[in-house]
């Protein structure tokens, strides 16, 4: 186990009508003008915003409305919402939403609070450790953004029509608050509960596949946490208002990304990289995305340790140990990994998710990875070189 600093300020609020606190937090953390973001007409037309609001208006916190918010979130309506608070004199910015109205939210946090063009902040030009008061009401399981310190964000540049999907890391972007109530994601349908309920998996499974040994209680964590995510999933899905499933997908999307699973260990995240850019080059969910990508690349690193795979297989899904030969049970484990993925529709290959890119943007995909880290080669568990990204996604095509 390697040394590590583990810090989670976020006050989280889980439950039942947790939003009806909001302006509560927003008053008890120092905001005065609230900017509420979010994106899609679900927040409006369930009286999500209004309850919100009402909770403000009784703490008498003014607020200012900004919607316009979609899935891979844009930079071009991030500086439209800096532009708005600065105009209106804002100083707490409060997402409602699931992973991209967060990130939105974080971005705006950072413009408010710095005076450089925020594409060089994502371009990894300049760095801060600013950002404007922020808090987050969680409407949608799966990036755990309420209590990360990640921001992504599409960098959308009009001169040349080029998306690029970066990211920015720092601890200030926690938000000071999360609200989570479950049954605020009662209504999401069966793909958007599935795609992001992999990304939970994917979080933490970057963090388990990792060359540092001894790090048990973490490892069991993980396990724990991914095995509950197994069987939360496709039960949301089956039953779209079951408390029991919708409450532990939420607290797993938090538990998975606030750097809990990964205490003590080297994460990998070399699948993260290669999907960010298949998102920037086709829009696609970003869940989705990470499943048909997963398995090529899990039978393209396994001979770097296959143990570790065989010990996925056997404690996450049960597959049976074969003592005398940890590859075969690692490749079990991958197989009841894709049957997984099919059984909630998700896909496994880039062609089951409906994108076939040539020679020219596969390259262009391995290239981009290995460019947004600033590296000649990506991941930990196997480091890769443009030439193995290109095989792991010549093997994804199907």
């Amino acid at each position: 186990m390697i040394n590590f600093e583990f810090l989670v300020p976020t006050k989280v609020l889980f439950g039942k009508d947790t939003e009806a606190e909001a302006g509560r937090l927003v008053k008890e953390f120092g905001g005065h003008k609230v900017l509420l973001h979010w994106g899609g007409s679900y927040v409006r037309e369930t009286g999500l915003l209004q309850r919100v609001q009402a909770g403000l208006d009784a703490e008498h916190i003014s607020y200012v409305e900004f919607d316009g918010v979609v899935p891979n979130p844009r930079l071009s309506l991030v500086k439209r919402g800096v532009e708005l608070c600065r105009r209106e004199g804002v100083d707490f910015v409060l997402a409602i939403g699931g992973g991209s109205a967060i990130d939105s939210a974080k971005a705006i946090a950072y413009g408010l609070a710095n005076d450089f063009e925020l594409e060089d902040l994502f371009m990894h030009k300049v760095t801060t450790n600013a950002i404007a008061k922020l808090g987050a009401i969680t409407t949608l399981a799966g990036t755990g953004s309420e209590t990360s310190n990640s921001t992504v964000i599409n960098v959308d540049t009009l001169d040349t029509g080029v998306e690029y999907k970066r990211s920015y890391n720092h601890e200030c972007a926690r938000p000071l608050f999360a609200i989570m109530n479950p049954e605020l994601t009662y209504s999401v349908p069966a793909f958007q509960t599935a795609a992001p309920g992999a990304d939970i998996m994917l979080h933490t499974m970057e963090r388990y596949f990792t060359q540092e040994r001894g790090a048990h209680l973490t490892d069991a964590l993980a396990e724990a946490l991914m095995r509950t995510v197994r069987t939360a999933v496709p039960e949301a899905v089956a039953h779209p208002q079951s408390y029991e499933a919708r409450a532990n997908l939420l607290w797993a999307g938090s538990l998975s990304h606030n750097g809990l699973t990964g205490a003590g260990v080297v994460g990998d995240f070399a699948c993260h990289a290669i999907e960010h850019e298949i998102g920037a080059l086709f829009d696609v969910a970003h869940g989705a995305g990470l499943t048909a990508i997963w398995s090529s690349w899990a039978r393209y690193v396994i001979d770097a340790c296959p143990e570790r795979f065989a010990q996925f297989a056997v404690n996450v899904f049960g597959v049976t140990q074969d003592f005398s030969n940890p590859k075969k049970t690692g490749l079990r484990g991958i197989q009841a990994w894709e049957h997984w993925c099919l059984s909630i529709g998700l896909p496994i290959t880039l062609g089951e998710l409906g994108i076939f890119p040539t020679d020219a943007e596969l390259t262009a995909i391995a290239k981009g990875a290995c460019a947004a880290r600033g590296t000649e080669k990506i991941g930990a568990f196997m480091q890769l070189g443009t030439d193995d990204i290109e095989a792991i996604l010549r093997m994804a095509q199907g």
